[in-house]
């Protein structure tokens, strides 16, 4: 579509946005100390529901940044070492998941393991999606690695659902608890759950695939590192303290710095989201699209994405 001029509010740019073929739209916004809340389009296509800026919605691989959170706290605590390896971690892949010996906790973190990603293999569609972690991950046993650990970076979620496992392992209960004691509660976040059945489905905004009717919302995303379900604000709350220090202690931050980033995308079928920072006008910008579509779909994403950060950085939040 052609470049139109930049709208002079978020609001009138997060309207526009839908004729992008956005079904409904959110955004987020904190800067210097004041949020503010923006939606278009529907909550739910087929019941005509506006879109609500403090529904709940499908974080999908956001989800990592708080797994990597939580890993940071443990790593400091003495718990967990970045530098042990995966096949003494979890022992029974040693002889499954080529350089298992090399493979170190920080190179998975970091998506430099090599380790091929389980979503694209063929037969995850059809698996049962509450089956162990170690179920799934056997997709990807005895097929090789894409590269020697350490070699370079490749986006693998294969990375997080066996440190999931670790997690586990490790803790003798669920990451997910963890994080919620850890994590959730100090920050006071009580509209973010680890999982969509512990939400109420009513308050999730539905999603969609470009060119395809049903509703998706009733999908359910079970393999760590994409499964919690949030608000744009408690995101952005949760981005903001990842951040500023309030989370973490200095040796956690330290920790965390050195594995992983500060910002991050979102991809389910039906949901795609964004959520960073912006140092240069201390905003934290949060954007959730109940659609998802194509490669080309994503620059439309972003393209909004930037244009929203060039409006506050021309008008920031007063």
């Amino acid at each position: 579509m052609g470049l139109k001029p930049l709208a002079d509010s978020v609001d009138l740019e997060v309207e526009r946005s839908l004729d992008r073929g956005f079904d409904g739209i959110i955004v987020y916004v904190n800067q210097g100390g004041k949020s503010s809340f923006h939606s278009a389009g529907f909550h739910n296509r087929e019941e005509q529901i506006p879109a609500d800026p403090h529904a709940l919605f499908k974080i999908a691989s956001i989800s990592k940044l708080y797994m990597a959170a939580a890993t940071a706290k443990l790593v400091a605590a003495g718990t967990l070492s970045l530098e042990s390896t995966l096949d003494e971690l979890i022992p029974e892949v040693a002889d499954s998941i080529e350089y298992a010996d090399e493979i170190t906790l920080k190179l998975m973190l970091q998506h430099r393991s090599g380790i091929p990603d389980f979503v694209y293999h063929p037969d995850f569609p059809d698996r049962d999606p509450y089956e162990s972690y170690l179920a799934t991950a056997s997709l990807m046993y005895d097929q090789g690695a894409d590269f020697a650990p350490d070699r370079k970076y490749s986006y693998s979620n294969t990375n997080y659902l066996l440190l999931g496992e670790i997690l586990d392992r490790t803790l003798g209960y669920s990451h997910n608890e963890y994080i919620k004691e850890e994590i959730l509660l100090p920050l006071g976040l009580v509209n973010t759950y680890l999982v969509y059945n512990d939400a109420d489905p009513d308050e999730v905004m539905s999603g969609y695939i470009l060119g395809y009717e049903p509703d998706l919302k009733g999908l359910v995303a079970t393999r760590p590192g994409g499964t919690m379900v949030a608000t744009a604000e408690d995101v952005g709350t949760f981005l903001r303290a990842l951040i500023d220090g309030s989370l973490l202690s200095e040796k956690e931050q330290e920790i965390y710095t050195s594995v992983y980033e500060y910002d991050h995308t979102g991809w389910l079928p039906g949901y795609t989201s964004i959520a960073a920072y912006h140092s240069e006008i201390d905003a934290v910008v949060i954007q959730f699209v109940s659609t998802s579509g194509k490669e080309i779909f994503w620059l439309e994403l972003r393209k909004v994405y930037k244009r929203i950060v060039r409006i506050l950085e021309n008008q920031p939040l007063q």
